[in-house]
């Protein structure tokens, strides 16, 4: 775990003990070549099929499953099959992500596409993606929040691949509601669909609107997120987040920190938009793009969304859950990861 989830890494592993031999027995009905490749997509092995024991990842999504159903009464066991499926499909956009995304590493070793292919990373995928719908196919009230969910995330990924050919600046450049909403579905919506369809397993889930009161604070929760990881991106310690940093700047990626600087009448701003637009490749160019964004106000304006959008979903999240403690401390601690 990284940045603020040690402060809740008590909570996030009780979840973990619950929900994880479930997930394996669910992967283990794939075939051999299927299981072995998901099993590293998961962390559970290397790419030779031998016990691993690094990082397989945080488990929040399973977690804000058991919690939310634990929240309306129920026992964590009840949310179960959620746990299962959203953890899935986590790792179905992962390892689809980081084809799109040409990214070679993940939690500190090779992406699975890199580990074995991009065509078996893409079945690996596709095999986790057909797991999780099975696990709810008889729940039709928590598969509802999970098919939005993955029409949410396509979306949103849809919409931030498309930004990537659009311009930093002028009449067709990338604004900042549109980031948001992009970070809504490919991010919020699966946290959404966790809470909603934890609280659908639960006695008290009956209350109205309850579940989608919960898919709205997933979806704020989601946006405050995605900007964290779009922090980290620029300035986190890679031996930390396992993944190269300044890979966003690089690929031209319109991650909010670079769109709120731009946004700024600072002579920093309209320098970085001379740097962009003759591209940054190289690490000098990279750090002194980076450092730009800082000095134009777009680290700072960043994590001011996010704590903006924090307010809202753990408002909500008190008025639906009130007595969610450790579910409202794991949600926090998400969006935090970045200060």
């Amino acid at each position: 775990m990284s940045h603020s989830l040690p402060l809740v890494g008590a909570t996030v592993e009780r979840c973990r003990r619950l929900f994880e031999p479930a997930l394996r027995e669910a992967v283990s009905t794939l075939d051999p070549w299927g299981a072995r490749m998901a099993a590293f997509a998961l962390g559970w092995s290397d790419a030779d099929g031998r016990p691993y024991h690094g990082d397989g990842g945080k488990g929040v999504r399973p977690a804000i499953a058991l919690l939310s159903a634990e929240a309306v009464g129920a026992p964590a066991e009840s949310a179960l099959p959620v746990a299962v499926a959203v953890e899935l499909v986590h790792a179905f956009s992962l390892a689809h992500d980081d084809i799109i995304d040409h990214d070679e590493r993940r939690r500190h070793r090779e992406a699975l596409w890199k580990a074995y292919g991009v065509g078996p990373a893409l079945l690996t995928g596709d095999a986790l993606l057909a797991l999780a719908v099975r696990e709810l196919a008889g729940l039709p009230e928590a598969m509802k929040y999970l098919s939005a969910a993955l029409v949410e995330l396509v979306r949103g990924q849809s919409a931030d691949m498309a930004f990537e050919n659009r311009p930093w600046q002028g009449p067709n450049a990338v604004t900042i509601a549109e980031y948001t909403e992009m970070a809504a579905g490919k991010t919020g919506g699966l946290l959404g669909a966790a809470a909603a369809a934890g609280v659908t397993r639960g006695a008290a889930s009956g209350a109205p609107g309850l579940a989608d009161r919960m898919w709205e604070m997933g979806r704020d929760l989601g946006v405050a997120f995605q900007i964290a990881d779009d922090i980290l991106g620029i300035w986190g310690d890679p031996n930390v987040t396992g993944k190269p940093v300044y890979n966003d700047l690089r690929r031209d990626k319109k991650t909010l920190p670079v769109l709120a600087a731009l946004s700024a009448d600072l002579p920093a701003a309209r320098e970085l938009a001379s740097v962009l637009s003759t591209g940054v490749t190289d690490e000098p160019s990279l750090r002194h793009a980076a450092h730009l964004v800082e000095e134009a106000g777009g680290r700072a304006a960043a994590q001011a969304l996010a704590d903006r959008r924090l307010s809202s979903a753990l408002a909500a999240l008190d008025e639906c859950l009130p007595g969610a403690t450790e579910l409202r401390a794991l949600c926090a601690a998400l969006a935090n990861r970045a200060r």
